[in-house]
């Protein structure tokens, strides 16, 4: 217990961080479904080539001096805008090309549809990756050099030692700045109305001068510029970085999204964070509440298990409300 305990800070702070990313990735989930209720299982791979874009667009401006020109916050702003421009104008071409001919086809289709666009991302950005470097694995040590890290606060210290890193702040800073840009436009701006009417009726809201199509595409745009975005984040703070980084995080971020309720935004964050926060946890303690029996290599278990657990009991969500199924 007492292990538990003076590791419990550091878990809390990774937690955090981690799960930022989860909730901003799951907010791409819980758009689409809120407005096609389509579950965009490609998001995962817009997620990584958000982040082979921005390593992308950093190696480019180190080897033109461009890097060392800028103040470091604005060079990395560039680097998040150019990869959530590149992110969000894939999603808008995959929903053109792969689910709008499909979007009065059976749902298994779109499902379908949206398996095989995540298979083409991984291995277009693989064959784009070795064509370029010579291997689909980027590591963080030539990319982003040195972490810095700041002293733990004094409330961690009780427990013992635990630090923040500077891309920690980043990351928290980041997140929260486009979680509640996105909720403040949702509802507060025109186009947030209208994508909340869509959401609720589609076909009453094209009858009230509603272009359905353009909220469409402005959807799959916010939702794969923040993928892009967070793609960014993680390979500032994660390193090492390759075309399947997606599928699996894409995955988790989807049982975030369930927790929360897929189709509520700020349920998504919600579930974000504690889905964050519990891998960090077993993956810190795993092996000492099992005495050893299971190490940190299972804290999947834990996401996935979750998801299981909220279907069975809650499918709408912790903050989702039940739909009846239309006859």
């Amino acid at each position: 217990m007492n292990d538990i305990l003076h590791t419990l800070p550091q878990v809390l702070i990774d937690g955090l961080a981690l799960g930022a990313i989860y909730a901003v990735v799951a907010l791409g989930y819980t758009m689409v479904y809120g407005i096609l209720e389509l579950i965009n299982f490609a998001h995962g791979e817009i997620f990584m080539t958000g982040a082979f874009v921005g390593t992308a667009v950093l190696l480019a401006a180190q080897g033109t001096g461009l890097a060392a020109s800028l103040p470091p916050w604005l060079f990395y702003l560039l680097i998040m805008l150019i990869a959530m421009m590149f992110t969000g104008a894939l999603g808008v071409g995959i929903e053109r090309v792969a689910y709008r001919p499909l979007r009065k086809a059976p749902k298994l289709i779109s499902l379908i549809a949206a398996f095989g666009v995540s298979f083409v991302l991984q291995d277009v950005v693989r064959f784009i990756a070795e064509l370029r470097t010579g291997n689909y694995i980027v590591s963080s040590s030539s990319i982003y050099g040195e972490r810095m890290s700041l002293p733990a606060s004094s409330i961690s210290s009780l427990f013992g030692d635990a630090t923040v890193k500077t891309n920690t702040l980043i990351i928290l800073g980041a997140a929260l700045l486009l979680m509640v840009a996105l909720d403040r436009f949702v509802n507060r701006s025109k186009w947030g109305v209208a994508m909340r009417a869509v959401a609720q009726d589609r076909e009453t809201a094209s009858l009230m001068s509603i272009n359905v199509n353009k909220v469409i595409v402005l959807t799959f745009f916010i939702g794969s510029a923040l993928g892009g975005a967070t793609g960014v984040l993680f390979a500032q703070q994660y390193g090492t970085i390759d075309p399947y980084i997606g599928f699996i995080l894409g995955m988790k971020a989807f049982t975030a999204a369930v927790l929360g309720g897929i189709g509520n935004i700020r349920g998504a964050m919600f579930g974000g964070f504690v889905i964050g926060i519990l891998e960090m946890f077993a993956s810190s303690n795993l092996g000492t509440l099992t005495g050893g029996s299971f190490g940190a290599e299972y804290k999947d278990v834990f996401a996935f298990s979750i998801l299981i657990i909220v279907l069975i009991f809650k499918p709408e969500g912790l903050f989702g409300r039940a739909v009846k199924e239309k006859v």
